[in-house]
């Protein structure tokens, strides 16, 4: 069995690859591409470890989707291998790891967030690392392991701030769990504290001499506002989806009966507190569907423990049937899933959610452009520039955001001596903006970026003549 299990997941990692190559970037995939050619400790919304992964995999596949996409796509099957081991050594149980494995990749979540270039992919590797050195101290119960997991600690705070919920979850379980407390009295957890805060250190260097602004971007979101149910409704509504609804069962199960071992109680002190933070948030605004996506390599552990239980009581014949549901609904919901994006066999046009996230039909779009254009291409939302710098290779300038590039100067003025035009969606039209920096500002064209003949997004093109003093906005 545990050979049909490995085969399945293999081909699901293969799957993934495909799909990576095949499928075009989001507008955020192409903004942390327009990252990695401007390589620094930090940025405006994250820390670096995504743009520095994006610029290995473009050096070897060039500027392709598959070169932005392939490192986070390796650095998956490098998680499942964690996954299958720390499922293993929890429970004891080598078929329970593999088929921690197979959930942690029959997810939406999982196979999104190590598919697409954003910070989720090297922070759900690094996570997946860390839970698995925990494990190894429970089960070696060699202090040196502690060093191992701050360094995955501190390789997930360079990928996502979320990374700082490891370092609570594990304090949690070294006080809630009496084995574990002996640890406390040891050097060695403080040294790997120490040597994430080293690796950490980069970043936070950046960050101060830029005024702390991904902290302020970040943290910001904070701010309890008024009290709603409609944003924990969302949340919980969204983790069915991304996890599939009986894998979702199967990993509440298992943390909601967790025994009070060392192996047991790792699953419950790593995500209760980050779940309790999240459910917290969502009273009073939205928390993205991806913010748990870290805690994912453990849930589906927990998840995969719960199905192969012997449970007793009420317990019973909802694992038992979770169990056996498990695995075919989350392979048809990703499989349908899958053949939307590729192929967009539901026509649902401008509902389609996965063609306005990718950039379906952008290439017509820039060929369109292309046609137009006599000098600079403006733009004044990081989506637009980040797509047409990627697949218009325009060097667009971007008014209007300049935070999120405080680190290039400004264009120069020879490069607006010729008319310019400014692109824009039809829902993003900034243009009195750019008339506030250019004398003449008037619309020539409209064209739409479409599938299938069906429109998704309205674009408009005005020609931009008369730069009214020093140049404005940024080059990325």
């Amino acid at each position: 069995m545990r050979r049909g299990l490995f085969a399945a997941v293999v081909g699901l990692c293969l799957l993934r690859l495909i799909a990576g190559a095949l499928l075009p970037l989001s507008a955020d995939e192409a903004y942390y591409w327009l990252w990695s050619r401007h390589l620094a400790a930090g940025y405006y919304d994250h820390p670096p470890a995504i743009a520095y992964l994006i610029r290995a995999g473009t050096m070897l596949f060039g500027q392709t989707a598959l070169g932005v996409r392939v490192g986070g796509i390796l650095l998956s099957w490098l998680a499942s291998w964690f996954v299958w081991r720390l499922g293993a050594i929890l429970s004891g149980e080598e078929k329970t790891g593999a088929l921690a494995c197979l959930f942690f990749n029959l997810t939406a979540m999982a196979t999104v967030e190590s598919l697409a270039a954003t910070p989720d992919a090297p922070a759900l590797l690094c996570a997946a690392a860390f839970f698995f050195c925990l494990a190894k101290v429970v089960e070696t119960q060699d202090g040196r392991w502690w060093l191992a997991a701050g360094l995955a600690a501190g390789l997930t705070l360079l990928s996502k701030y979320t990374g700082l919920f490891l370092g609570a979850g594990a304090l949690v379980w070294l006080i809630a769990s009496p084995p574990m407390r002996r640890w406390l009295l040891s050097p060695w957890p403080y040294l790997g504290g120490v040597l994430a805060l080293a690796l950490f250190a980069p970043n936070l260097l950046w960050n101060a001499h830029h005024g702390w602004v991904t902290f302020a971007f970040q943290f910001g979101r904070i701010e309890a506002e008024h009290f709603t149910l409609r944003y924990l409704l969302e949340f919980f509504g969204a983790q069915a989806v991304l996890a599939s609804p009986f894998i979702l069962i199967l990993g509440v199960i298992g943390l909601a009966v967790s025994r009070h071992s060392p192996r047991q109680a790792l699953l419950a002190a790593m995500i209760l507190p980050a779940v309790a933070y999240f459910a917290w948030h969502a009273l009073h605004d939205r928390v993205q569907g991806n913010w748990p996506s870290f805690l994912y390599p453990l849930f589906c552990v927990g998840a995969a423990m719960a199905g192969e239980a012997d449970w007793r009581g009420w317990c019973k014949p909802v694992a038992r049937w979770s169990a056996r549901l498990a695995v075919p609904v989350a392979a048809v919901l990703l499989l349908a899933a899958y053949a939307q994006a590729l192929f967009g066999v539901m026509p649902l046009g401008r509902s389609d959610p996965l063609a306005r996230l990718l950039a379906v039909g952008m290439g017509q779009v820039t060929d369109k452009i292309a046609a137009l254009r006599g000098g600079a291409l403006l733009t004044t939302d990081y989506e637009t520039t980040a797509w047409l710098d990627f697949y218009g290779k325009a060097d667009a300038v971007q008014i209007g955001e300049d935070f999120r590039w405080p680190d290039l100067p400004a264009p120069p003025a020879s490069l607006f001596t010729k008319p310019a035009l400014y692109i824009c969606t039809t829902r993003r039209d900034r243009h009195d903006l750019i008339a506030a920096h250019f004398r003449q500002v008037s619309e020539i064209a409209r064209f739409d970026r479409q599938r299938r003949g069906v429109p998704i997004a309205h674009y408009l093109v005005y020609r931009v003549e008369g730069l009214k003093g020093a140049p404005v906005g940024r080059q990325p």
